[in-house]
């Protein structure tokens, strides 16, 4: 184990070129009747990475089989026992510094104990002993959705996920900020109010708003017809945050509007229908697809037009959206060091 030093560790942003990405293999304990759907989800977003990456994905000793006939001979079943799927908040986030890369453990603990996680608490320890990687203990507990950095000094974050009694009790905004610039070697926190206590996640930062380059922030944009409620109202206050927000360069930020589906029949209180919830790979970009044709093609266009150069693919999503999660949700990349 080593120490979290700002001077020593950077995260970088995710255009930042992959070794390979991390998944995990949704078990039926968790999904019941669903399990079937969701792997079809996962493994589709497992072989689409798998077009521009390596991808190494856990599994349980009897899943492996099934889970590498589902995903295809580009990925590689590592046999791990994981309690669910959601390998951006279970895995490590990786960071790089003068001798490689090292792995930050952030002590996930089922997003402040609404699940249980006797196994993906391990996760990230799995990952790094496995890979020979470094591993950086956080003070803090957190998930990898919690945080979204660019790479160039500035991160943002929801206060609902971090700063909150059922992952860091008794901590402060100011303890918990101290600890994210050690951890992710930043010198600017933007911080948004976000929603608590109306997901699972209690509202990740990588579901509303995105990097897509140092000084260029995309939102999920909810339609003008969508009626007032708590994630309308989250929005509103975070558009207004990140709108006076000047990041670690000393900038204001440009905020890119993506907006939300709205023709995606009947869904479940915790569908999570944003497109920001995408995945940058060597070469690409992973993005959902919700079956609005209209908006499925906007989206697409405006992220080509935010990641040039980069193959746009989309991908259904329809059952992990129930699970209140998309792509990004279910990966976490290791950075070439």
């Amino acid at each position: 184990m080593v120490d979290a030093d700002a001077s020593a560790w950077r995260m970088p942003d995710e255009t930042h070129e992959h070794e390979l990405t991390y998944m995990s293999w949704p078990t039926r304990r968790i999904w019941e009747s669903d399990v079937d759907d969701v792997r079809a989800d996962i493994a589709g977003i497992a072989r689409a990475i798998a077009e521009f990456e390596p991808v190494v994905l856990l599994a349980g000793e009897r899943d492996v089989a099934a889970a590498a006939k589902a995903c295809g001979s580009g990925v590689d079943v590592l046999p791990a026992t994981v309690d669910d799927l959601w390998a951006r908040d279970t895995a490590p986030n990786f960071v790089l510094g003068p001798d490689g890369v090292a792995g930050i453990d952030l002590n996930f603990n089922g997003w402040g104990g609404k699940q249980f996680h006797d196994n993906d608490a391990r996760v990230a320890r799995t990952i790094l002993d496995e890979a020979g990687i470094a591993r950086i203990q956080a003070p803090i507990v957190g998930e990898g959705g919690s945080i979204e950095v660019d790479g160039a000094g500035t991160l943002m974050a929801t206060e609902s996920s971090l700063v909150n009694a059922n992952r860091n009790p008794g901590k402060t905004r100011d303890d918990i900020e101290a600890a994210l610039k050690d951890l992710y070697g930043v010198t600017t926190v933007i911080w948004v109010d976000g929603v608590a206590g109306h997901d699972i996640t209690d509202f990740h930062i990588d579901a509303l708003a995105r990097f897509a380059r140092p000084g260029v922030v995309v939102m999920s944009t909810p339609d003008e017809q969508t009626p007032p409620d708590v994630w309308t109202a989250a929005y509103d206050q975070a558009h207004g945050v990140l709108t006076e927000a000047v990041d670690a360069q000393g900038r204001r930020l440009d905020i890119v509007a993506l907006p939300e589906p709205v023709d995606i029949g009947r869904r479940g209180e915790d569908f999570l229908a944003s497109y920001v919830n995408y995945y940058v790979v060597n070469g690409g970009v992973i993005a959902p697809r919700f079956g609005d044709k209209r908006a499925d093609a906007d989206a697409a266009a405006i992220l080509a037009e935010l990641y040039p150069g980069r193959e746009i693919v989309q991908v259904g999503v329809d059952t992990l959206g129930e699970g209140g999660g998309g792509v990004h949700c279910s990966t976490q990349q290791l950075p070439v060091g």
